[in-house]
């Protein structure tokens, strides 16, 4: 029996062009780089999106959440997707649906399209972003190569957001606020295109899809966010706000349910079972849930309130990037020292003390006297928690399930930061309220005609009465954020148990916990 020289020369799924790692490593780094940047890309742009597409406040927050819960809840899907369907089809498959997400958001013409496309995105998103971690394992050997891929990899999810602010703040002032969304379109082509050229396919593995954890984890979670967004609105007693909680709790213990009986779950139950790990994971979503509510704020502070343009308010978050780094480097260089424990209660505690000194922010503060300082405290004590958090979320686990334990680390930050953003938007809605209530008879007696027509249209306040209730909605919403820290202070003082020895086995195991 012959063999046609195709079949002598080229594996089926093989790349067309391989043998060139440095524009494979490229390909997927892009993919990672997109990704991550589009959260923070997004930020900048919130107050034009209000304004152009007449989103509330409250309702605002769902641009971010829409993305982060689907993105979070389906990641660990994503993974095996890529596992069992193979991971450069799928990588594609996901690159595909994010960019077409991003032009359909890009032309949204009212609230629900753009928020139907940020799901969209977070679907393609969860696809893509696991499958690119794994393409690393299948294109580079095991060894100094693999290792400085990882390396180049997790420098690019650590930078993408600080890319996201200052190219969101240019697309937004320079272009139009559409453009953060356009700009996907373009990189992700040219990714689709590069792919099957420079990459190979992966051994596909047999294994289950565990649709129905996935799919009620993504709901019950989605439902307990619109709960706290509607609470916001229309307060603790309106129908649909309890609804929506009771239909939480029903989707999330089903979700429970499911997991304890499923064969291959989407969520191993068991990672919970080390008090290590599952004091990591609380950590992480209490840190998550503080932070994404203070970038929301913070922008709609410094556009709103100081009246930054978009490159100014990107510029403005840069320091904070900076000390990220700056405590992502010094903890891993020290881990090995002091082990992470310590790294956790320093980290933990600056934070709590930068978001409690936020709660001080008034409508007279400046960026360097209210904002810069408070920022860069918060920031350098996620930095110390990054890496640390990552290497304790997979320390006594099998080699075979560090993949696992550490996208459900990346799937708890996604939907801690979705929930706590949430929470936060209902102390927000009750605090800016009551504050508006007290705001209206000055303005009735001191605002123009002019002024008080506009108002009896729209219900907003003008400055300067309209920057006391949004001012005083945000230093109220810092207080619950504060408490989330404390709450990661007090986790990592009584439940973490990891010594340095645990994590010397884990010098080559860092990269699968990047991203």
């Amino acid at each position: 029996m012959t063999t046609s020289p195709l079949t002598q020369t080229q594996k089926p799924g093989a790349a067309r062009r391989d043998g060139r790692p440095g524009i494979a490593l490229t390909v997927i780094a892009a993919c990672q780089l997109m990704v991550v940047l589009d959260s923070t890309i997004v930020n900048i742009a919130l107050p034009h999106i209000q304004n152009a597409l007449e989103f509330s406040t409250t309702d605002l927050t769902w641009v971010i959440s829409a993305y982060t819960l689907t993105f979070g809840g389906l990641l660990l899907l994503g993974g095996r997707a890529g596992d069992i369907l193979g991971r450069r089809r799928v990588f594609m498959t996901g690159i595909l649906l994010f960019t077409l997400a991003s032009l359909l958001g890009g032309f949204a013409q009212e609230p629900w399209q753009l928020l139907a496309a940020r799901v969209l995105q977070g679907v393609g998103g969860a696809i893509a972003s696991p499958t690119s971690l794994a393409l690393i394992t299948t294109t580079f050997p095991e060894g100094p190569e693999r290792n400085r891929a990882f390396g180049i990899f997790a420098a690019v999810s650590a930078g993408g957001g600080a890319i996201g602010l200052l190219a969101g703040g240019m697309l937004t002032e320079w272009l139009d606020w559409r453009w953060v969304l356009f700009v996907n379109v373009p990189i992700g082509l040219l990714i689709v295109v590069l792919t099957p050229m420079y990459i190979n396919e992966s051994e596909r593995h047999t294994g289950r899809f565990d649709i129905a954890g996935a799919v009620t984890s993504t709901a019950g979670m989605a439902s307990l966010v619109y709960g706290f967004i509607r609470a916001a609105e229309e307060g603790w007693r309106d129908g649909l706000t309890i609804g929506s909680f009771a239909a939480a709790a029903v989707l999330l213990v089903a979700f429970a349910l499911i997991e304890s009986r499923a064969k291959e779950p989407i969520t191993p139950l068991r990672m919970f079972t080390d008090r290590n790990r599952a004091g990591t994971y609380v950590i992480m979503l209490s840190l998550a849930a503080a932070m994404f509510g203070m970038f929301f704020y913070i922008v709609l502070f410094v556009q709103n309130v100081l009246g930054y343009s978009p490159i100014e308010a990107g510029l403005a978050f840069l320091p904070v990037t900076v000390v990220i780094a700056l405590g992502a480097g010094l903890s891993q260089r020290f881990l090995p020292v002091f082990g992470p424990k310590p790294f956790m209660l320093v980290g933990s505690a600056l934070a709590a003390v930068g978001l409690a000194w936020q709660t001080l922010i008034s409508s007279d503060s400046s960026y360097v006297g209210g904002i810069l300082g408070p920022m860069l405290i918060f920031g350098f004590g996620m930095g110390l928690n990054f890496v640390t958090l990552t290497l304790t979320a997979v320390s006594g686990v099998a080699q075979h399930e560090a993949g696992a334990a550490s996208g459900l680390l990346n799937a708890t930050q996604q939907v801690g930061g979705s929930v706590g953003l949430a929470l936060l938007t209902t102390v927000f809605g009750t605090a800016s309220k009551d504050e508006a209530e007290k705001q209206v008879p000055g303005f009735l007696a001191e605002g123009t005609a002019e002024q008080k027509a506009e108002f009896a249209q729209t219900q907003q306040l003008p400055a300067p009465w309209g920057h006391e209730v949004l001012t005083e909605g945000i230093s109220t919403a810092f207080v619950p954020a504060a408490a989330m820290a404390v709450l990661a202070l007090a986790t990592a003082w009584f439940v973490i148990r990891v010594r340095k020895s645990d994590l010397e086995a884990l010098s080559g195991s860092a990269g699968p916990g990047m991203g």
